[in-house]
């Protein structure tokens, strides 16, 4: 899989959970849920997992692994940057 980088992972959040900031405006270390980060809820979780498939052929069927991986927009991006190539789509 191409290398994912924080550029992509700001997007995808931007772009999926409809946030108003820019995706320049978020840092690594911001969480994504709790206090004092983006203010995701669940709907932005679901909108988000949606659009990982999407974008990179990933899907995130585990609740435990999504909590992981949806920590910051860091642990996201090394999450889905460890993640194998999915096969093609028949």
């Amino acid at each position: 899989m191409p290398e994912i980088t924080l550029d992509n992972v700001r997007k995808l959040l931007v772009d999926n959970c409809m946030l108003r900031v820019s995706p320049e405006e978020i840092q690594a270390d911001t969480l994504l849920f709790g206090p004092e980060s983006l203010g995701l809820d669940s709907i932005d979780a679901l909108q988000l997992t949606v659009g990982i498939e999407k974008s990179y052929g990933i899907a995130i069927k585990d609740p435990a692994i999504a909590r992981e991986a949806f920590h910051s927009v860091k642990t996201l991006q090394q999450w889905l940057s460890n993640q194998p190539t999915p096969p093609p789509s028949a």
